[in-house]
């Protein structure tokens, strides 16, 4: 049975075909610009249409589709929220795309569809025994989480299950543009650690070189931003753990790049823990930037 899948961000919308979840070998992938500046219906037909294009390039018609989407689609309201972009907020995607396309659609946010990826054909593909409780992780322009649990996305009572980038951290990171203040994303997204640098600094620089220049140990503000990472990373994923004990983590993102947090921001993490060790697995994601789109096909 083949599975179709979107991936849709804020520049661009992709759209996969695998063979299967046994065999996730992709046989179509296409790409199309989301011009989400140009409102909610636009989006509407770019999904349309990209669902059309696929069907013309591989002779085949979905049964079903899946679809990852910034935000999370409210289980008691119907509607989306919390999503960057913002022309779906408050609108009833699923249901306007089953209207248009005439096939059931499963949405779910875009933390859960990489979680489920790299827990089903990624990252967790070599446990034995295969693992129960996977936590996918991205760092980067934000900070967000999926908990897949039996290789089921987990979406919660009010939808928000996993989202761990506006827990509640340190009053240091700021104001969120959630209206709220200090969450995990204001203290160690990409913006957040470039944010620091250059307050303690007076320089701005990118990441990238942030960390190129903690690891030659040649600038002390690039040491002193890694090491302020590595404390409050050790601190956020030690709740997660806390809370609901995966076998594995993913960490995907531009910061989950940060060699030091496999190292030294787990042993961070174990300074935190209600145990006297740390069994969980942590790994960088195996799927790339795939990981969207193929999580979204096997919904």
């Amino acid at each position: 049975m083949y599975h179709w899948g979107i991936d849709l961000g804020g520049t661009k919308i992709e759209g996969a075909i695998l063979e299967g979840t046994e065999n996730p070998a992709v046989t179509h992938r296409l790409r199309i610009p989301t011009e989400a500046h140009l409102g909610y219906e636009h989006i509407v037909n770019q999904v349309v249409k990209l669902v059309d294009m696929l069907k013309e390039a591989s002779g085949r018609v979905p049964h079903s589709i899946g679809i990852g989407h910034p935000g999370t689609l409210d289980p008691n309201t119907g509607f989306i929220k919390n999503a960057n972009t913002t022309a779906l907020i408050g609108k009833p995607f699923n249901v306007d795309l089953e209207a248009r396309l005439g096939i059931p659609v499963k949405l779910a946010n875009d933390a859960n569809c990489f979680a489920v990826a790299e827990a089903l054909i990624g990252a967790g593909v070599d446990f034995n025994p295969k693992p129960e409780v996977v936590f996918g992780v991205i760092m980067g322009t934000g900070v967000g989480g999926g908990l897949v649990v039996r290789g089921k996305v987990i979406n919660g009572k009010q939808g928000i299950a996993g989202e761990w980038g506006h827990n509640f951290l340190d009053e240091s990171g700021g104001p969120c543009y959630c209206g709220k203040v200090g969450c995990v994303e204001t203290v160690f997204s990409g913006p957040a650690l470039e944010r620091f640098y250059a307050s303690v600094s007076g320089q701005k620089l990118p990441l990238k070189d942030i960390v190129a220049r903690a690891e030659s140990g040649d600038d002390a503000y690039a040491v002193q931003t890694m090491d302020r990472l590595i404390h409050f990373f050790g601190k956020a994923i030690a709740v997660v753990i806390n809370i609901v004990d995966p076998d594995l983590i993913v960490i995907g993102g531009g910061v989950g790049n940060i060699d030091r947090l496999y190292t030294d921001g787990v042993q961070e993490a174990k300074k935190h823990l209600f145990n006297t060790r740390i069994d969980t697995i942590f790994r960088k994601p195996k799927l790339g930037d795939s990981a969207g789109v193929f999580g979204a096909a096997l919904l």
